[in-house]
């Protein structure tokens, strides 16, 4: 039996997942993180994107997160997120919609444009469909 530690994924509107987790990979402010059981503590921002969670037995877990703090203590791992989504119910459509309307604001800029919230807009679309796509992959359908 591989060892495992404590993992809970929660965001303002409901707690995602808690159980144990042989390993989490999460987009870090400065890079990748892949946690495993024995990880020195750590804090650290989240990017939006995909976390991919393997739990007990080895089956993965995929949820998009918009932001948000992961913190490893020696028994457990929280991820805090803004917004927290398993990535199974992304909608796809309108995360392809919310990305061309951003890329369109950018584009047609008027005196009340907001470059900032557009860029977010931008990016936030654009993890979804990271996420998606890399269900995707690990379901071998391109």
């Amino acid at each position: 039996m591989a060892l495992t530690v404590h993992c809970d994924i929660v965001s303002a509107e409901e707690n995602l997942y808690s159980g144990l987790v042989e390993r989490v990979i999460a987009a870090g402010a400065l890079g990748d993180l892949g946690i495993e059981p024995g990880h020195a503590a750590l804090l650290t921002p989240l990017k939006p994107g995909p976390v991919r969670i393997v739990k007990q037995g080895g089956e993965e877990e995929i949820v998009y997160v918009s932001g948000g703090y992961l913190e490893v203590q020696p028994n457990s791992v929280s991820i805090l997120a803004d917004t927290a989504v398993r990535a199974n119910d992304i909608d796809e459509a309108a995360a392809l919609e919310a990305k061309k309307h951003a890329e369109q604001a950018m584009e047609n800029q008027g005196a009340d444009f907001d470059y900032s919230r557009a860029m977010s807009q931008l990016a936030e679309a654009a993890a979804q469909l990271r996420t998606i796509q890399q269900i995707r992959e690990k379901l071998g359908k391109h």
